[in-house]
């Protein structure tokens, strides 16, 4: 009888853990719903869903414009009277969206951001998956000599998000307008 109510213990348990993961992964599997329809509804510029997974573009539409991509790739990053700072109501500026062209002055020199659209490839910033994966992860550019690091992307903080968080951000840069660098880069 002791045996029969340790048993049955463990079985309910275990029974409890196995609805409580359930329980949990539903509710993750419903907010990066939710992040992908968000991510839609922010994304800036007019999208070209054609041969892309639909829910890595939204994902990585919320993960680029939600995490300051736009305050470095992006020179100037509000376009005319769309400065949030100066309480205006914001407008990202389209015309340059993610095209680079923001310079900064470091002890290691001057840097400009790097345009991030999508090639005639379609590949953002003319990476392929594994390369971007490299500069997100050791923030190194494959076309750089060996031992090169980005002196001013943030890639140590971004090689802390998940494989699928990163190729949702590629995926999402394949699906934005090309556009050529930026003419007027600046601070």
């Amino acid at each position: 009888m002791e045996n029969r109510r340790v048993v049955c213990s463990r079985i309910w348990l275990l029974a409890a853990i196995v609805i409580s993961a359930i329980s949990t992964a539903s509710t993750a599997r419903a907010n990066e719903i939710e992040q992908i329809l968000r991510g839609f509804e922010i994304a800036p510029v007019k999208l070209s869903l054609a041969g892309k997974d639909w829910a890595l573009v939204g994902l990585g539409s919320y993960i680029v414009n939600t995490t300051g991509c736009n305050d470095c790739h992006t020179h100037p990053n509000w376009a005319n009277g769309g400065n949030p700072y100066m309480g205006q109501p914001e407008k990202i500026n389209t015309d340059q969206y993610l095209s680079g062209g923001r310079q900064f002055t470091t002890p290691a020199g001057m840097f400009t951001s790097a345009n991030i659209t999508p090639d005639k490839n379609d590949r953002p910033a003319g990476l392929t998956l594994a390369g971007f994966l490299e500069v997100m992860h050791y923030g190194h550019d494959p076309r750089d000599p060996p031992g090169d690091l980005l002196q001013v992307m943030s890639w140590p903080l971004y090689r802390y998000k998940t494989d699928r968080d990163l190729h949702a951000i590629y995926e999402y840069l394949r699906a934005i307008p090309s556009l050529p660098n930026n003419p007027h880069p600046g601070p």
